[in-house]
């Protein structure tokens, strides 16, 4: 089992060492933890740090892409590497490294998908009261809104799975958090949360200037990706409110139509008829999205196929096959091997299994 912690940065030379001391070298049913910095166009060394500190992987971003970007570059870097569980933390440390084994656990344990590290909410003595407030409030609307259990939506400490890796698209520019949860929604995945710990802050946030601009961004990304993934849901809500809307001046019209009084409220009809126009139109946009959206599901489910094969080819060459597509060739340990991937193989690969014996080849088709 193999853990492998990314670390999103952006001049945070100051504080990444620490960052990295922390995290655990150790933790009961895991093999191997490695290290992923991902430094998103730093001008103040944090690449270096991260060499000096013994950071196994590095990613230097060409300029500043934020934070989504270079979240998602390093999910995919990791499943890459062959990592079985990915925790993401923050490069301020603001998070206890320690809590890393903790975030793992109910991973570890098939529990989970997605781990979200809880801080606290009103018991966290290291955010101000309207923080705490804002965090309270958003995570309840959030946790509502996706019918998920989750006490902290913003938290950016996390535990991953492979599986709920290889089916995570980040789309967004501002923040993977809101994002990630209507993901793992819309899929089904499980999602927990786990009680952590924070250290005192040491920085103001680089992600937004205030906390107006982090309500706006955070918002509008969390109405964009429902809408992405709810298509039918949002735009039946809203052409059926139109409706509502657009009945009651024509009920008003009809009800002084009737006492003989119609001449003097045409405008009400004119307006009821527009509002109930608009409502069907946005009932049938609903109706396109929602087509789109199964598109967008049979292309997502088609990535995952990919993402699920080129593991399978990985672990293929590891196990000592060299597999080319085309005049494919495959050093064979045993049959035994050879029929595992004739079943589990890609089917539209020939493939030669060459022996002890250099001058004897079988070939199986494994169509």
């Amino acid at each position: 089992m193999k853990l492998i912690v990314q670390i999103p940065c952006y001049n945070e030379a100051a504080n990444l060492t620490s960052v990295i001391e922390a995290i655990p070298r150790r933790i009961p049913g895991i093999d191997s933890i490695e290290t992923l910095v991902i430094d998103d166009g730093s001008t103040d060394g944090t690449a270096e740090v991260a060499r000096k500190a013994g950071v196994q992987h590095i990613i230097v971003n060409t300029g500043n892409k934020g934070l989504a970007r270079s979240f998602h570059t390093g999910i995919e870097t990791c499943l890459h590497l062959g990592a079985d569980i990915i925790v993401n933390t923050d490069g301020d440390n603001q998070y206890c490294g320690e809590d890393i084994a903790r975030l793992v656990q109910p991973v570890l344990a098939g529990q989970a998908d997605i781990v979200v590290g809880d801080r606290g909410g009103y018991r966290n003595p290291h955010f101000s009261f309207f923080k705490r407030s804002l965090q309270v409030f958003g995570s309840f609307i959030i946790r509502k809104a996706l019918a998920l259990d989750i006490a902290d939506a913003v938290s950016g400490f996390r535990a991953i799975s492979r599986t709920a890796a290889q089916q995570l698209n980040i789309v967004s520019d501002f923040s993977y958090t809101i994002e990630m949860l209507v993901q793992a929604s819309a899929k089904r995945l499980s999602v927990q949360s786990v009680p952590i710990r924070t250290n005192s802050k040491l920085r103001a946030s680089r992600l937004f200037r205030n906390i107006p601009q982090f309500l706006y961004l955070s918002s509008s990304t969390l109405v964009r990706i429902y809408t992405m993934y709810r298509p039918l849901r949002v735009f039946f809500s809203l052409g059926l409110l139109a409706v509502i809307i657009g009945g009651v001046p024509i009920m008003r019209f009809l009800y002084f139509y009737i006492q003989g009084m119609g001449d003097g409220h045409v405008q009400s009809l004119i307006l009821g008829g527009t509002l109930l126009v608009l409502g069907f139109i946005i009932l049938l946009i609903g109706l396109v999205a929602d087509l789109i959206n199964f598109n967008r599901k049979l292309m997502e489910k088609m990535l995952y196929r990919m993402e699920k094969l080129e593991q399978m080819l990985a672990d293929t060459r590891a196990d000592g096959y060299v597999l080319i597509s085309g005049s494919n060739e495959i050093n064979n340990k045993s049959s035994k091997d050879l029929d595992l991937l004739k079943q589990q193989g890609p089917p539209e690969c020939r493939v030669a299994a060459t022996g002890t014996n250099t001058d004897t080849q079988t070939e199986a088709n494994l169509r």
